[in-house]
């Protein structure tokens, strides 16, 4: 097995041989076992090692273990305890999942505080076989359905094309010790039920299991492969990227199965409901659904994504008398003039004896109206937004310039308000320019 892991190592992971690993390590024999290759073939590692207190005085002595073996090997050893019940109870998740979100929080801390480049389990070819039935029972998608992945970012798994005979044999001829978790033998969780009474009944059915499987996933690899450079040029030809991001509606329905596509370009954003997601493209503008962290909203011929924004139709921001700049939300200058210039959209001008101090920066609201400066009568701002055909992100990212009155002054970069532009009675003249 060294021989064969070791031409493993330099064929399709060159890389780990002169980086600094970090080897999650639980005192049991398949990490127990890569420990020892390392050391053999001279690798630089140090080991990390969890107690989640779960089997009382077994956790402790696990951690005994791992912090001995760490001193017999010669290697840097790094290890913690966590309360994983109330961890998990606070969180409102499983015990498994819990420990999974611990300790690779704390890895996460290891490799930012000692520069490890890489971290190493010990999953290997059996556990493979398991994790992909338990996504097919549980339902998946085909990334479930592919296996466990033997990099993702700097997560490294190199005994994946070992089985757990290899790695029982290795034990055995080089006289390897290890703790035993007994909860392995229990088929209260999920993956011992797979392990000990599914795995066993189709190996009934097929004595080459392992080797089938196997080789079915490096074919459904492949094929995953194909399929991604597919979504991926179908990505890039339906999305106008930016912030926000937009999906062409028209382009993406040239394609069959809509709903694949917008799983893959949305799949990050945390949303759930799928067929809600697809019904989207023929819903009227301005609809939109939310994931836990982003909304997409339909706006004509588009789908527009975007992160969740505060709450800012609550939020005014007061301008005194005598003001000359107000930098947030946005940057606005006012100065003193003798006469107007042609207008800009980044300007306007007004009569500074139809303002009532303070003014104020503020979101749009229910009922807001105003009158357009060159248009007849007044006009309400959800009507005139609708004209102006803005979608949902560029109304909300409108701000308005009011009076202490609440009257709308300017739209800002917009539209000014008829009501307080310069006349041939005006004496005193305000420029407001919105800064670039």
């Amino acid at each position: 097995m060294l021989e064969k892991f070791n031409q493993h190592i330099t064929t399709n992971f060159p890389f780990l041989i002169k980086s600094k690993l970090l080897l999650a390590i639980s005192g049991g024999i398949d990490s127990v076992v890569l420990a020892h290759i390392l050391y053999k073939l001279q690798f630089n590692f140090s080991l990390a090692h969890c107690n989640f207190k779960l089997r009382y005085e077994d956790s402790d002595k696990d951690a005994v273990f791992v912090r001995n073996l760490a001193s017999k090997l010669e290697v840097p050893y790094h290890g913690i305890e966590f309360d994983t019940a109330t961890y998990a109870n606070t969180k409102g998740l499983s015990t498994q999942m819990a420990a999974r979100e611990l300790r690779y929080n704390w890895f996460d801390e290891l490799v930012q505080q000692h520069q490890y480049d890489y971290i190493l389990t010990a999953h290997h070819a059996n556990d493979n076989i398991e994790t992909v039935l338990i996504n097919l029972t549980r339902g998946s998608s085909l990334n479930g359905l592919v296996g466990i992945p033997e990099i993702n970012k700097n997560i490294v798994r190199p005994l994946l094309p070992f089985t757990r005979d290899e790695i029982e044999h290795f034990t055995i001829t080089n006289g390897i010790t290890w703790r035993e978790d007994e909860s392995n033998q229990s088929t209260k969780y999920f993956r011992n039920k797979i392990r000990h009474n599914v795995i066993p009944v189709l190996e009934s059915l097929n004595k080459n299991l392992l080797h089938t499987f196997t080789e079915h996933l490096s074919y459904l690899k492949k094929e995953q492969k194909v399929l991604t450079q597919h979504l991926e040029f179908v990505k890039n030809e339906v999305c106008i990227f930016g912030k926000p991001m937009k999906i062409d509606i028209t382009k993406l329905q040239q394609y069959d199965e809509v709903s694949v596509y917008l799983h893959y370009i949305l799949n990050e954003y945390n949303f759930t409901e799928w067929d809600n997601v697809v019904d989207l493209c023929n819903a009227q503008s301005g609809k939109y659904i939310l994931s836990n962290t982003h909304r997409l909203s339909k706006d004509r011929d588009f789908l527009i994504l975007e992160a969740k924004k505060t709450n800012l139709h609550e939020v005014k921001y007061e301008l005194t008398k005598g003001q000359k700049k107000i930098s947030t939300p946005i940057s606005l200058s006012f100065s003193e003039v003798t006469q107007i210039a042609p207008t800009l959209a980044n300007v306007i001008y007004i009569d500074a004896n139809a303002v009532e101090y303070p003014l104020y920066i503020r979101k749009k609201k229910e009922g807001d109206y105003f009158f357009p400066f060159g248009m007849k009568g007044k006009k309400k701002l959800s009507k005139y937004f609708k004209d102006e055909k803005l979608s949902l992100p560029e109304k909300e990212d409108c701000w308005l310039l009011c009076d202490a009155n609440n009257t709308i002054i300017w739209v800002i970069g917009m539209r000014a308000d008829a009501r307080f532009s310069v006349s041939k009675t005006t004496q005193k003249i305000i420029k407001i320019t919105q800064e670039k």
